[in-house]
């Protein structure tokens, strides 16, 4: 299983210097190739390098950073290429399509570069790395990060490492290639119903009220607003900063409900089972008041926050149709639009049980999960002699 950690970089001012410059340069020439593989049809990558190799090295690139600034703008393109022929870039003749289509890719001037084992070295005990770069090898360069972040990346870092600047602070973005964990037998599984009110519920009782981060995410658009209205070069500049805040803030949260839920069900010997959401956006109409708490929505993130931590864990994971889970009721199974009294009301019309209707659907998932679970795993029926 694939980890990606983030370690923080800190170099005197000569050698930040150095790094500021080396990431200028490398998306500099990642813009370059872009536009040549735009006239030319974007061709194949084996082909791409007799177009541009020879250019790069010229400039002052390393052989390495060359052929990885190549790497990285072939793999842009195939990305847009997928994007386009799943449709999430729009229709065919639709503007937003129709713009990507008609320009070469273009990347920021602090985009991130990957760096291999040839262009750096990790060195654990002083805490520092040796990093090329276009002013030279630069040795000694210190970084930070948590404890837990630091074990992992000595014990399983593998592959790649990515270099990316923000607001001026230098990051290595490493890939650890940590064991799966042996999945268990589960005694029964945690149903988790996820909703814009309610973050997330479990059937083991565990409510994640969404209300401080709905507030927070109304005050940041508040914001936004101004400052989209402002104009200016400084409000541009504080938009991002505060976007990049609010999401940052919605993972942590995220991070905190996935850890929480995941930790209960490997104490209890129990799976973890999850509505399958995909494509509910397009399948839900609402009013336009509500619809930026529909696509704010992070259920996608959670989920996967969940699905990662519990591979991890050995923790087993289904996921189940979401049809009916918040119409049905959970003590006797009857099914009526009606039972759903209001957002938080579940009456059902048939036994008379009266609950919080979330709390109703995380036990009818939880119910599908166990269903799911049995239907799917091998046979313990003795073999016929």
């Amino acid at each position: 299983m694939k980890i990606v950690v983030r370690v923080k970089l800190l170099p005197d001012a000569c050698q930040a210097s150095a790094l500021g410059a080396t990431v200028r340069a490398v998306n500099e020439a990642a813009n370059w190739v872009s536009t040549v593989t735009f006239e030319r049809g974007v061709p194949r990558e084996f082909e791409l390098r007799k177009h541009t190799y020879g250019e790069l090295k010229a400039s002052g690139l390393g052989a390495q950073a060359a052929q990885h600034v190549i790497k990285k703008v072939r793999d842009a393109y195939t990305t847009l290429k997928a994007n386009l022929r799943a449709g999430n870039l729009g229709r065919p003749g639709s503007k937003r399509r129709v713009k990507a289509e008609s320009k070469p890719i273009n990347f920021r001037p602090n985009s991130a570069q990957p760096y291999d084992d040839r262009c750096l070295s990790w060195q654990y005990d002083a805490r520092t790395v040796s990093i090329w770069t276009t002013a030279g090898r630069l040795k000694h360069v210190r970084f930070a990060c948590s404890a837990d972040t630091f074990t992992m990346l000595r014990e399983y870092r593998k592959g790649e490492s990515d270099l990316i600047e923000r607001d001026g602070v230098f990051y290595l973005i490493a890939t650890c290639d940590v064991p799966e964990a042996t999945t268990y037998e589960p005694s029964g599984f945690i149903g988790v119903d996820l909703g814009i009110v309610n973050i997330a519920t479990t059937s083991t009782g565990y409510r994640a009220a969404g209300r401080g981060l709905n507030r927070h995410r109304k005050r940041q658009l508040e914001l936004r607003r101004k400052l989209q209205a402002k104009g200016t070069k400084s409000a541009k500049r504080l938009l991002k900063r505060r976007i990049r805040r609010e999401r940052c803030h919605a993972a942590n949260v995220n991070h905190i409900i996935a850890k929480k839920i995941v930790t209960t069900a490997e104490r209890t010997g129990r799976g973890i089972a999850l509505e399958n959401l995909s494509g509910i956006r397009d399948r839900v109409r609402l009013r336009k008041d509500q619809r930026t708490q529909l696509h704010t929505w992070g259920f996608h993130q959670l989920g996967r926050f969940i699905a990662y931590k519990a591979l991890r864990a050995g923790v087993p994971l289904v996921y189940v149709d979401p049809a009916y889970t918040s119409q049905q009721c959970s003590q006797c199974g009857h099914i009526d639009r009606r039972n759903r009294v209001d957002q938080a009301t579940f009456a059902c019309r048939a036994c008379g049980a009266l609950m919080h209707a979330d709390d109703n659907a995380s036990h009818n998932i939880g119910s599908k999960g166990e269903a799911v679970w049995t239907a799917g795993r091998e046979s313990r029926v003795p073999a016929t002699p």
